[in-house]
């Protein structure tokens, strides 16, 4: 078989941007021991640097590319199984759900190598951020899935008496999962796990901007799950669209907001449901009146520490008054040189950027004319190892680059008002966020905060940690997604409600059945509108008929 080493030049990807990527070395299919620069699975092992990828293409790949017939014959594939309903059993799902819980625990440094490759990600962020989470949610499903499953008892009407009824949730069918690159591995399978416990046949889409993560997930959920009813597709434009060009039961997009509108176009075509997971400008107003050391270690956690502010939900501004300003500034500077030293660029403790693409959109905002200038911590760059420091503006025109686009990335507006009430007003103005956080002791302000501000999910007090905790809803709303999971909510997402009424052939009633006399006329509308008085009335009349 001969081999082509390909040197792909940069283009528009749907989960974001893949770069120049230069070409390394091809070894054959073995085994070999992981380390620090080198990534392997069962077919291939890459060495890179931190800003470049190996893409090696066999002739016999570029002949059997995936394209719409290999999309749809792959879904059909799936439909079949789906149709034989393995999938719906309680042993089927559980089964499923516990060899995932396994494949972390068995392949845990794996995990955390292929995030270090595409992220530079710490080993304990990779572990608390991905790995403990995702077995957090494999167990939650484990725990509960009797439960779930379980039809749900309701109660029913005088009008259909006597009679009962439940709610049945059943599986959607065969259900697309596209994830994107920050967080690629909690991301990917925090969803499948949802779409395993409803009883779905599934293929997952990973983010190519992440391909060490990409790959090994397409290596282990082929060795650990059914691969009958469990897919994973590796690739970026030309496969995702295949994908989007099929008509699926449901999709379930993890990304941008631009790239969500289309997925929903591609979605509308077949009139299939989705669940957007986008993003948005995350803001934290932050009042005089906290205690100040926690809040500067709470908000450097929901932003540098949270993948170097790679983060959906991670603050992409703050609003504070123009007297606080200064004693905020310098609490953030003196907590941040305590967690990642004096020169930031050269600590372990904190992600890289993902790409020379997305360096490069970080410096355009930060070199942008009327934000350079408002710098007042950090700045330093090193783009040959795609760091940037933390970077704190100070009071940025509301009309720049930087506070039109989310962020995504280590740089961190103060936008300063003369009354901290003024900062609702400020957030209203701007599309709808993923996220949104108050650091106040003020309760009043707190309640004037959950009613005035409309955001997917809110913490007070803290940043990130709202998603941590299963029994709340994760999602946004408006330009933020739509749709939400975690916990129950995952299973509910990938499930269809449906409503059952049951009734015997007893206590049938002639009421309901034309010829409609005068009598029956008015005993209908008494019992539909729960009239008693009515109801004997008209039953006391129509005897005495």
């Amino acid at each position: 078989m001969r081999i082509r080493i390909i040197e792909q030049q940069s283009f528009n990807a749907l989960g974001g941007i893949c770069q120049t990527i230069r070409p390394f070395a091809y070894c054959p299919m073995r085994r070999a021991k992981p380390s620090p620069i080198s990534f392997t699975h069962s077919f291939l092992r890459i060495s890179r640097c931190s800003a470049s990828v190996l893409t090696v293409t066999t002739e016999e790949e570029m002949e059997q590319a995936f394209d719409a017939r290999k999309a749809a014959l792959l879904v059909q594939e799936l439909r079949k199984s789906f149709n034989s309903g393995k999938t719906k059993s309680y042993e089927w799902r559980a089964a499923q759900l516990q060899s995932i819980s396994k494949m972390i625990d068995e392949r845990e440094k794996e995990i955390i190598q292929a995030l270090q490759l595409d992220l530079s990600k710490p080993e304990l962020e990779a572990f608390v951020s991905e790995i403990s989470m995702t077995q957090s949610s494999c167990q939650k499903a484990l725990k509960d899935l009797k439960r779930w499953m379980a039809p749900e008892k309701v109660s029913t009407s005088i009008t259909t008496y006597p009679s009962s009824a439940e709610i049945v949730s059943e599986p959607f069918g065969v259900v697309l999962i596209i994830s994107t690159w920050n967080y690629p591995f909690l991301l990917s399978l925090d969803p499948v796990i949802g779409a395993i416990a409803a009883g779905n046949a599934i293929v997952l889409k990973p983010s190519e901007i992440a391909p060490a993560t990409s790959s090994l997930l397409a290596g282990l959920l082929s060795e650990y799950v059914d691969r009958s009813t469990i897919k994973v597709v590796e690739g970026a434009v030309p496969e995702t669209s295949a994908l989007l060009d099929q008509k699926w039961d449901k999709i379930f997009y993890t990304g941008s907001t631009r790239v969500g509108h289309i997925v929903m176009a591609a979605a509308a075509k077949h009139l299939t449901p989705v669940v957007l997971e986008l993003g948005g400008k995350c803001p934290a107003i932050v009042d005089s009146n906290i205690n100040l050391e926690v809040a500067a270690r709470r908000m450097i956690a929901g932003k540098w520490a949270c993948n170097n502010g790679q983060a959906c939900i991670a603050i992409d501004y703050i609003v504070t008054t123009k007297s606080f300003a200064p004693k905020l500034v310098a609490a953030l500077q003196l907590t941040l040189e305590e967690f990642f030293g004096k020169n930031p660029l050269e600590s372990q403790d904190m992600s890289r950027i993902v790409n020379l693409y997305h360096f490069k959109r970080l410096a355009k905002l930060l070199d942008e004319d009327g934000t350079s200038d408002k710098i007042v911590l950090g700045g330093q760059r090193d783009e040959n190892n795609l760091r940037i420091a933390p970077t704190i503006l100070l009071d940025v025109p509301e009309d720049s680059l930087i506070m039109q686009e989310e962020i995504f990335g280590p740089l961190l507006p103060i936008l300063t008002v003369d009354n901290i009430e003024d900062g609702f007003h400020m957030i209203n103005s701007k599309p709808k966020p993923l996220a949104a956080y108050l650091f106040s002791d003020d309760n009043g302000l707190q309640k004037q905060f959950v009613q005035n501000i409309s955001a997917g999910g809110m913490l007070i007090n803290d940043a990130v940690l709202h998603l941590t905790v299963p029994t709340l809803p994760f999602g946004g709303v408006g330009d933020s997604g739509m749709g939400a999971y975690h916990g129950k909510f995952s299973f509910d997402a990938f499930s269809h409600k449906k409503g059952i009424l049951y009734r015997s052939f007893k206590g049938d009633a002639s009421t309901r059945y034309p010829p409609y006399t005068p009598e029956k006329q008015r005993l209908l509308k008494a019992l539909i509108s729960f009239n008693i008085i009515g109801i004997i009335l008209a039953l006391l009349r129509w005897s005495e008929k």
